[in-house]
């Protein structure tokens, strides 16, 4: 279970605290100013967010706390209010790797590993996809049905699989094609152990899809998790199916 809520905070032209000298706080200037935020010092009264860099920073980090900023000390998580992942830049798709504050490096060579993975057409198709959501709206005025088709459409081998140089090309074509997916089904997973691991590809892909969990008493908060936060859950009773349910529906048996 995470102790944090990954957030992209939205700085351009916003004032942001570095306090600190050397490489690590002019690394934190550099990624201040390259999100378009304005770098400030100690006594701006304007800024919500705090970075130190200090050896001793105990004290000043209190200060600012107690002025109700949001602080980030430099390899010292136990003083962080948030902590800065290690991100990967597919404009406007960012991709943050963050390991709260256990270790930059794990989150480093993740990256690193990524950006051989993710090709930088990646970002050419958000970009498309925003522009196309008016017409796919349009084209699919029920969310969950408009949810289920662009689920299709951008899984592993699909007409706009974000892994393929040239989706962001074929989004205009798919759409034009695409249809009303089937109707949704009602799926069963029934659990070998309590550790999320131990889930199938198709049983983590269908709780990833699922529009309605309906689960029994003892599902371990682990496995939920591993379903989209917006998905509505039903408690069931041992043996009961949930009525008039519309989309995919995933029964969870513990």
């Amino acid at each position: 279970m995470t102790d944090s809520l990954p957030l992209f905070h939205r700085i351009a032209g916003k004032p942001v605290i570095v306090l600190g000298e050397g490489e690590a706080a002019e690394a934190k200037r550099r990624l201040i100013e390259r999100a378009g935020g304005t770098v400030v010092g100690e006594d701006n009264a304007d800024a919500r967010l705090a970075f130190v860099a200090m050896d001793e920073p105990e004290a000043v980090a209190e200060q600012l706390r107690a002025r109700g900023l949001l602080v980030n000390v430099t390899d010292r998580p136990d003083l962080c209010d948030f902590t800065v992942p290690s991100i990967l830049d597919r404009s406007p798709v960012l991709l943050a790797i963050g390991t709260g504050g256990a270790s930059a490096g794990l989150a480093k060579a993740l990256r690193l590993r990524l950006e051989k993975l993710l090709p930088q057409s990646l970002g050419r198709l958000a970009a498309a996809l925003g522009s196309a959501r008016k017409r796919l709206r349009e084209r699919f005025p029920d969310a969950s049905e408009r949810r289920q088709v662009l689920d299709a459409a951008l899984g592993e081998g699909g007409a706009i699989d974000p892994l393929r140089e040239d989706s962001a090309e074929h989004l205009s074509a798919w759409l034009d094609g695409a249809s009303a997916p089937e109707d949704g089904g009602v799926f069963e997973i029934q659990l070998r152990s309590a550790d999320p691991e131990d889930l199938t590809l198709r049983e983590a892909r269908l709780l990833g899809s699922a529009d309605l969990l309906a689960y029994e008493p003892g599902v371990p908060a682990e496995i939920l998790d591993r379903a989209r936060a917006d998905a509505a859950r039903v408690a069931l009773v041992p043996g009961t199916m949930p009525v008039g349910a519309v989309g995919l529906v995933v029964i969870l048996r513990d």
